[in-house]
């Protein structure tokens, strides 16, 4: 749905694309624009009253766009406390999510207060589980300033912090009130940093849209429109999150395509030097050759889609000298594993995936040997 509105006794002063997501306790908004930063207090109103609030950003975006959001959210009448982490995975901690909250306790924050994360997937994930843990659970905003947080970590509720063992094994399920995509913003971004964004989507297109994966294909990398690309890869996450929000049927499990071998080249790399999009890139690569023993994916097809991550220059080998058997070591601690025994996304084709039970450690193993 498309939303106009041309003056200021309505939210915005230009047009942004309004997608719902129903989570189990309440709906919210995904509101994609370009230049809506300048006006987020337009939107927050008639979601959140004003009061005190935590802008939790990073030593990065801090510096180009904390200043922007807290000059609008003082326009009326919100009393925004920044507090800002060194820009790095390692700040996913219980320790740093600890100090967030004695600063808030410090600024006078409350259960009537509410917590903005403006940032890429780390602050997202970060600061939605300090909403979830500050005074048994506050209200989150989610501003994500990546592509890769846009399409994929921003939605659906997800938030957490890193464990010695793995990532994201200490957490909460606490949806945000309010998603705002600034895609100005992506005008920022290093290409580094837009390519892993769409390691996500080659993803949402590998398990779910084979129409979204031809037009990949044939896509012009410098002719790219950034806000029906978000919007259509919103959509999409936002259709399986509603089916399975806490990961319980399977459905939302499918999601996790690339990421068991990917969470597992993240935590052998101790989170430096291997962003998460590269990380999911090379997953998706083991992925597939797992999904051609077991799953019946045609050789041609894993070629498609090892080709696709390459045009989009994301990694699909790693460098000879990296500690494969760490990876392999890591995901024996995955947050997929049941009972001992690890679902395993597959892909049969381009377009469809489903959950295996019958996928060995050996299967991984051989699968990481080959990257």
């Amino acid at each position: 749905m498309v939303l106009l509105f041309p003056n200021r006794k309505n939210p915005y002063r230009f047009a942004v694309t309004s997608i719902e997501v129903k989570a189990a306790g309440h709906s919210y908004r995904v509101l994609i624009g370009s230049g809506s930063l300048a006006d987020v207090s337009g939107a927050l109103k008639g979601t959140l009253p004003p009061g005190k609030c935590a802008i939790v950003s990073d030593t990065n975006v801090g510096p180009l766009f904390a200043g922007t959001l807290a000059k609008s959210l003082r326009s009326e009448g919100y009393e925004p406390k920044l507090i800002t982490v060194p820009a790095t995975e390692e700040s996913k901690t219980l320790a740093q999510a600890g100090e967030i909250c004695e600063q808030m306790l410090g600024a006078g924050l409350d259960r009537q207060s509410f917590v903005i994360g403006l940032g890429g997937g780390v602050i997202g994930d970060l600061s939605g589980f300090v909403a979830a843990i500050f005074q048994r659970g506050i209200s989150h905003v989610q501003i994500p300033t990546t592509l890769l947080a846009m399409v994929d970590s921003s939605i659906g509720g997800k938030t957490g912090v890193n464990a010695r063992a793995g990532k994201n094994l200490i957490g909460a399920f606490h949806p945000p009130a309010l998603v705002l995509d600034d895609v100005g913003v992506l005008k920022t971004l290093p290409q580094r940093e837009i390519a892993q964004g769409f390691a996500e989507v080659i993803k949402h297109a590998i398990i779910a849209d084979p129409e979204m994966f031809r037009q990949l294909e044939a896509i012009t990398l410098n002719k790219i429109d950034f806000e029906p690309l978000i919007r259509r890869n919103v959509e999409l996450k936002a259709h399986i999150v509603e089916k399975d929000e806490r990961e319980r049927t399977g459905d939302r499990a499918l999601l996790n395509f690339g990421h068991t071998v990917g969470h597992g080249i993240e935590h052998a790399a101790d989170y430096r030097g291997v962003g998460h999009g590269e990380a999911v890139s090379l997953g998706i690569v083991a992925a597939c050759a797992v999904s051609m023993k077991k799953a019946g994916l045609k050789k041609d097809e894993c070629d498609r889609i090892v080709d696709l991550l390459r045009k989009f220059g994301l990694p699909t080998v790693l460098p000879k000298t990296f500690p494969r058997e760490k990876i392999v070591d890591s995901i024996k601690f995955d947050k997929k594993f049941v009972d001992g025994e690890i679902r395993f996304v597959a892909v049969p084709t381009i377009g469809s995936a489903n959950l295996l039970d019958d996928v060995t450690m050996d299967d991984i193993r051989a699968a990481v040997e080959m990257l």
